[in-house]
């Protein structure tokens, strides 16, 4: 299996199922560990509109020996280098608070228990990260949309608690964020919405691609977001 290949609705069970069994050879049945699934895998055990996620991004809460676990998994099932990390602690995403507000997903080898972000809360985390080369802003409309079917749409009022709950402040997310929200919430419209910006992000992330091949080592989470925005309205000016 190259690194091209994804984890997937079909496979992320069997990756999690056989990481508690080699956590539990090299910890024995009492030592315990927690991982919270955020971003693209809670997306992908809690919602239907995305079949595959690059990397499970985790809060990882265990021995030290997890990250043996990890590597031994990623060898003997051919996954990409990385597949299960906790990189997106570093960002601005991130919350302490996510432990609080995740759910029970499921328990595999008796030893290791996975929950989730979800609903609201995994809103929230993608509004903060509001990466417009990525999935962010297509997942925030196909959670809300995937509630609304479900019966439970999603208030702007309990996305801001959300937000506040895990960064104290609505005025904490980018300002971007916050217009895109209110105004998707105002519209509505979420199916022609989603088809939209899935197409907006993959012609993103191509502009961004090319980018970094013409001027390696200058993007950064810094400025990414503003480089796109520029190369965006080079591409409005030459059509």
């Amino acid at each position: 299996m190259s690194a091209d290949i994804a984890v997937t609705k079909d496979n992320i069970d069997a990756c999690l199922s056989r990481l508690a069994k080699e956590f539990r050879k090299l910890n024995g049945t009492k030592v315990p560990a927690e991982i919270i699934l955020i971003g693209g895998a809670a997306v992908l055990v809690n919602y239907g509109f995305r079949d595959m996620t690059y990397d499970i991004d985790a809060i990882i809460r265990a021995s030290s020996s997890m990250k043996d676990a990890i590597n031994r998994v990623g060898d003997e099932m051919g996954l990409p280098n990385g597949w299960l990390n906790s990189d997106f602690t570093k960002t601005r995403s991130y919350s302490p608070r996510l432990l609080q507000y995740s759910e029970y997903y499921k328990m595999f080898g008796h030893v290791l228990e996975v929950r989730t972000v979800t609903g609201a809360y995994l809103v929230a985390m993608k509004l903060m990260s509001g990466r417009q080369y990525k999935n962010d802003i297509s997942d925030v409309i196909g959670i809300l949309r995937e509630e609304k079917e479900r019966g439970k749409p999603l208030s702007l009022e309990q996305i801001k608690t959300a937000v506040c709950d895990l960064y104290d402040s609505w005025e904490k997310l980018p300002p971007d964020s916050r217009d895109f929200i209110e105004k998707v919430m105002r519209d509505g419209q979420l199916e022609s919405l989603y088809e939209q910006y899935r197409s907006t992000e993959k012609a993103a992330k191509e502009a961004l691609v090319d980018f970094e091949k013409k001027y390696p080592g200058v993007t950064n989470t810094g400025n990414v977001n503003d480089i796109i925005k520029s190369l965006k309205r080079r591409r409005e000016m030459e059509r």
